[in-house]
């Protein structure tokens, strides 16, 4: 059976709970003390499944999205796994429907994540992702700080 991962988020530091199956948990905070418009959905809720995970976001940038840096951590049972930095936004022939937006204007997206493709050994993941709006990664647009909890091998 497969979950929906769907949430929220208004208020900073409110840790929840975000999606439960019988091979995955998902719950996540922010990691600064800001107020966010953010939404987001995620399926299926499982590892177990190789297909693609489908996800809708929606967010309500605090300033204007001339420039986006993603930057993504993963540590796996405590030991860094992964570093992650790309550049979506650069202010000039942006491939991306967020670039250019306007503080106050909502961006709504839909797309996979390949990443489900990986088979996830058991064990925790803890996840930030933060969003900057310079290369210096000084300007913090945003922070997601997930924590995935796999319970099940699934190769």
């Amino acid at each position: 059976m497969f979950g929906l991962l769907f949430f929220i988020l208004f208020a900073p530091g409110v840790s929840e709970f975000l999606c439960t199956s019988s091979d995955l948990e998902m719950s996540y905070t922010f990691c600064d003390s800001t107020a966010h418009a953010f939404m987001f959905n995620l399926t299926p809720c499982s590892t177990v499944n190789r297909s693609a995970w489908k996800a809708a976001l929606t967010w309500i940038p605090r300033s204007d999205i001339q420039f986006l840096k993603v930057v993504i951590r993963v540590w796996y049972d405590g030991a860094k796994a992964l570093l992650w930095k790309e550049l979506l936004c650069s202010g000039a022939d942006d491939e991306y429907s967020v670039c250019g937006m306007l503080k106050g204007e909502t961006f709504v997206s839909a797309f996979d994540i390949k990443g489900s493709r990986i088979p996830f050994p058991k064990g925790n993941y803890h996840i930030i992702m933060q969003g900057f709006s310079d290369d210096s990664e000084n300007n913090m647009l945003i922070c997601l700080n997930f924590t995935m909890i796999v319970k099940q091998d699934s190769f």
